[in-house]
């Protein structure tokens, strides 16, 4: 069960009784709205809210409130705010009037560093096809700036046309600094359209995140013209399991993902992306895989067309803010 600061109940019941009560409620909303979705968990520890009436009231809802400050030079500040707030919410069958409940006595709770730093942001992580909860979201000032999308095994798409001076290999160790460059266009593009951070320090993390990978053994794959690198596509195969940050995202078992994916400028809309993928979704569907998955931003012209086209579909919808105190 949750353990974290909780304030007393409308209902006089304690909020890990709560929690329990409205999970189950959950489960079932999940499975109603989107059976792709793993069966609901607990929250986090963290701060404990309860909203509605009582028990069984129309409205009562739960979440938990968890904070991270992330330091400079971290990995996660090329796609994070520095403080971050996020809502755990379990709203059960309370819907819209539910999710409104949470949020606003969110928004009444953060904690100072949030509150008072420009570099700070409000999020939250919900099922794509919940609609009632997103209305609430939009009405509080939260975007879609990012989805979890997800794709089931199955053959690659055909790649239309293929460019004969085009060759996709995998990255080798002087590749580095090219896939590099690669990276950084990336986030660049991504700053503009989405949840990146294009910080001074960004080629340094970016060029110790690719060596790392390449030490743990991880796909890159380079896609290659006349010399030159022209695209990148950074791979990775995970397990989900109880206790993984992924087991309340994603049901368990074996899936392959897709970290960074990047055109050069200039050469898109050419088939280099498709090129790119087409060889490297084999790999990432072995027997048993449940299937792939990856983290695109909505706004972003790109690739909000090409994932779909490639078979992926949004699963969770991360909502946020920034600066965290700009939640309604």
């Amino acid at each position: 069960m949750v353990i974290g600061r909780s304030r007393a109940t409308p209902s006089g019941r304690s909020p890990e009784v709560v929690l329990g009560e409205l999970l189950r409620d959950q489960q079932a909303r999940f499975a109603e709205i989107d059976p792709g979705l793993p069966r609901a968990v607990l929250p986090p520890p963290g701060d404990v809210l309860v909203v509605g009436a009582g028990s069984g009231a129309e409205g009562e809802a739960a979440a938990v409130v968890t904070h991270h400050s992330w330091p400079a030079g971290s990995a996660p500040l090329l796609w994070s705010a520095a403080e971050v707030t996020e809502l755990h919410p379990v709203l059960g069958h309370a819907g819209r009037a539910g999710a409104d409940g949470v949020l606003r006595e969110w928004r009444a709770r953060f904690p100072g560093p949030v509150r008072a730093e420009a570099d700070s942001a409000a999020v939250v992580t919900w099922p794509s096809r919940d609609v009632a909860a997103a209305r609430a979201f939009l009405d509080h000032g939260l975007v879609p700036l990012a989805v979890l999308a997800v794709r089931p095994p199955g053959p690659p798409p055909a790649v239309p046309d293929p460019d004969p001076a085009l060759t996709v290999r995998p990255a080798v160790q002087g590749d580095l600094e090219a896939c590099v460059e690669l990276a950084m266009h990336e986030i660049a593009y991504s700053s503009m359209v989405g949840g990146s951070v294009l910080r001074p320090d960004a080629e340094a993390v970016k060029r110790a995140a690719l060596r790392e990978r390449w030490t743990r053994g991880e796909p890159i794959w380079v896609a290659e013209r006349d010399g030159l690198l022209v695209g990148l596509l950074e791979c990775g195969l995970t397990d989900t399991s109880p206790g993984t940050w992924l087991a309340g995202l994603l049901p368990a078992g074996r899936w392959g993902y897709v970290n960074c994916a990047s055109v050069r400028p200039g050469q898109r809309g050419h088939g280099i992306g498709h090129a790119l993928v087409t060889t490297a979704l084999p790999g990432l569907q072995p027997p048993g895989a449940r299937g792939t998955y990856l983290y695109y931003n909505p706004p972003n012209p790109i690739s909000s067309v090409f994932w779909p086209r490639h078979g992926y579909r949004p699963l969770w919808t991360l909502w946020e803010v920034r600066p965290a105190s700009a939640l309604r």
